[in-house]
């Protein structure tokens, strides 16, 4: 595992801590759980991505099954 440095502001931090504290966890691994879920919200908005563009070829108002008429 790897240590980093962040920093901000001291109330925050202080808060953050007393969060953590309240769900029996450290500032850490609130932080390590935070830094998850944020990688894996990237991973959905990549998916969703690679998704419009196989799409993008579609219009929108199109209909794309014959009608009554065809």
């Amino acid at each position: 595992m790897k240590n980093i440095t962040l920093s901000a502001d001291e109330n925050l931090i202080e808060q953050a801590r007393l969060v953590a504290r309240a769900q029996h966890k450290t500032l850490n691994v609130a932080f390590r759980e935070w830094l998850e879920q944020y990688v894996a919200q990237s991973g959905n908005a990549q998916e969703v991505e690679s998704l419009f563009g196989k799409v993008c070829h579609l219009r929108a108002g199109r209909h794309f099954y014959p009608g009554r008429d065809e």
